[in-house]
């Protein structure tokens, strides 16, 4: 049951970040769902480990400030692999 609410909270997330960074238009459900966990992970990451924010560390779970810093970080994410052409 956990990984439903994953991949529930990572297209969430994932879809956010899209269309803040105005990629929503080329990216499908699929890729939301990767960028979405992949992007809370890297938020995490690099906003609590790295930086030490201490509201960081929770980004990605279903909390109106783990939604915050899970979007912030897949948004990064996506700017980051649009700088690298990985992603249009």
């Amino acid at each position: 049951m956990d990984w439903i609410v994953l991949i529930l909270i990572g297209a969430f997330i994932g879809w956010l970040a899209s269309v803040v960074t105005k990629t929503d238009a080329s990216q499908g459900p699929i890729l939301n769902i990767i960028i979405g966990i992949a992007g809370a992970a890297f938020g995490r990451w690099l906003f609590s480990d790295v930086l030490h924010i201490g509201g960081a560390s929770v980004a990605g779970s279903f909390s109106v400030i783990g939604i915050f810093w899970g979007v912030a970080g897949a948004a990064l994410l996506i700017t980051l692999l649009r700088g690298l052409r990985m992603l249009r």
